[in-house]
């Protein structure tokens, strides 16, 4: 049976752009619609040029580049009250983005066009129409969303109907009913939604905000009462609690129900894309994130991972290879021999449960996670533990010393300094660093000295810290165990220090992450001459 096609708009840079802590430069923008287009979203709503000069900026670049799916959308509200369409500035800048498609937006709840937009409730309506036409007639493709629509027909369902009908009559191709509060429940998104689709002949479109921690169920729900289009931001981020999350979404369509939103194939880039997009946007994709999460298809408990290796449908609901994550078997004092010595037959496939390497790695992951260690969050850190414990680990650097001075009155950027001496194959390097902090000053000049030795140390960063008091009984002498992510711009990776000393647990995870990196780029060099 072929797939029912639905039609997807992302809205990860107009509706997105609107959480709080997002900020995207036009380059930005430029790369996320480039990733959109390669992942194979049919629409991509990329601003509104009406409401600042950073989008019109924006649609003057875009037009030098090459898309190959998506359709570039502009974005902007009905003709102003008490004007023409012909005389509205907004409109017409929205033309000037040269867009083949225009989504713009219309009151359809009578509260809100009598007490927040004050007009009367015709010449909303005419609004409606005439903004629809304004554009219909400049040849372009219109799609109306229908704001506050849920929140409108429960209050007056026969003045939503009728904003409805104004924008199909005007030559909207699709209205999109928008749950702009994110106050509507799953069964009534069905409900209005089948409705709709039985009382009009022009697609219609879903558009779900996140308020009630709906927007996922509810933009399913209304692809089962009969929507055909569907609207979100890929990661989920948008104004408040966020919008319909299209990496969840899409894949639920396809895999679950048939529904065909992209092409089949490009599922296989969907987390690559979802994490792009963050790093982008400068914000951490949820690791609990379904499908696309670091931790979506890991397992820490002995008998879930035994189960997993003997047959993966036993707790994963579908290959985590369809939608282009990986399976992790997290390491700790609850994971079993089983999860232990997937990781070992990475590096010796030979091993099994009984082999004194294996259970030489287990006593030592016990003793750790015992001193405060936690493996489970720091794949690249066992991943060390384990080579150190089959003699497979070479120090690529020795420390001589290093030496920390705080600066006071503190000053942004520079409120420390590290000076490290250390030693590479018998050649001493001396170098310094200021920082903001301790731990990044020496970070900043371990990678300095290291730099003339591995210049592809320079490649990587941290890309995030954490610290965790162990025992809080005992106040300042407390012992402490700090992860650190980092990242290369193609992997990513976790170490892990602990110590009485924030200092020394810093550099324990340090130095693990930098070598961690040099190794797996001398193992890819290697690959590559085999």
């Amino acid at each position: 049976m072929t797939p029912t096609l639905l039609t997807v708009l992302d809205t990860t840079l107009r509706d997105g752009a609107q959480a709080e802590g997002i900020s995207f430069s036009v380059t930005d923008k430029i790369n996320i619609v480039h990733a959109l287009d390669e992942f194979g979203v049919g629409y991509v709503e990329a601003g509104n040029p009406g409401s600042n000069p950073k989008d019109v900026e924006f649609f003057k670049r875009v037009k030098r580049e090459t898309l190959k799916t998506t359709k570039l959308v502009v974005f902007g509200a009905t003709r102003r009250k008490n004007a023409g369409a012909e005389q509205d500035e907004q409109l017409k800048a929205m033309l000037d983005a040269e867009t083949d498609v225009v989504v713009f937006f219309g009151k359809t709840w009578d509260f809100h066009v009598t007490e927040i937009l004050q007009a009367e409730l015709d010449e909303n309506l005419e609004m409606i129409f005439d903004t629809a036409k304004y554009f219909s007639e400049r040849g372009k493709e219109v799609i109306f969303d229908a704001e506050h629509f849920f929140d409108g027909y429960a209050g007056n369902r026969d003045y939503a109907l009728a904003a409805l009908k104004a924008a199909a009559s005007g030559g909207a191709g699709v209205v999109t009913l928008c749950d702009t509060n994110g106050g509507a429940f799953p069964t009534d998104i069905f409900t209005i939604t089948k409705a709709i689709t039985e009382s009009l002949s022009v697609p219609v479109g879903i558009h779900c905000h996140n308020d009630c921690g709906m927007a996922n169920a509810n933009t399913i729900m209304a692809v089962k009462a009969g929507a055909t289009h569907i609207q979100g931001t890929f990661t989920g981020f948008g104004e408040r609690c966020g919008n319909t999350n299209l990496s969840t979404v899409i894949p639920n369509l396809r895999l679950k129900l048939g529904y065909d939103t992209v092409p089949s194939h490009n599922l296989t880039v969907l987390t690559q894309t979802a994490r792009l997009i963050c790093e982008t946007a400068n914000i951490k994709l949820d690791k609990t994130a379904p499908y696309v999460g670091r931790s979506a298809f890991s397992h820490k408990a002995g008998m879930h991972i035994d189960a997993v290796l003997k047959n993966p449908k036993s707790f994963e609901h579908i290959d985590p290879e369809a939608v282009g994550n990986t399976r992790k078997t997290l390491a700790s004092e609850y994971a079993g021999r089983g999860a232990v010595i997937e990781k070992i037959r990475k590096l010796k496939p030979d091993v099994d449960k009984n082999s004194s390497e294996t259970l030489a790695i287990i006593t030592k992951l016990k003793m750790l996670e015992h001193q405060g260690y936690q493996f489970d969050g720091a794949d690249g850190g066992f991943e060390l533990l384990i080579r150190k414990e089959l003699g497979k680990y070479k120090p690529f650097f020795e420390l001589v010393n290093f030496r920390i001075v705080g600066e006071r009155p503190y000053t942004p950027g520079s409120s420390a300094t590290a000076m490290i001496k250390i030693i590479v194959d018998g050649k001493t390097e001396i170098t310094a660093a200021e920082g903001e902090g301790p731990v990044n000053a020496l970070d900043k000049a371990l990678r300095k000295a290291l730099e003339v030795f591995y210049p592809q140390v320079g490649q990587m960063r941290l890309t995030d810290y954490k610290v965790r008091v162990m025992d809080s009984g005992a106040a300042t002498a407390s012992s402490v165990r700090v992860l650190i992510e980092s990242t290369d711009g193609t992997d990513t990776w976790t170490t892990v220090g602990v110590s009485s000393d924030i200092i020394e647990a810093s550099w324990i995870a340090l130095v693990d992450s930098v070598e961690y990196k040099l190794i797996k780029d001398v193992e890819r060099k290697f690959r590559a001459y085999m």
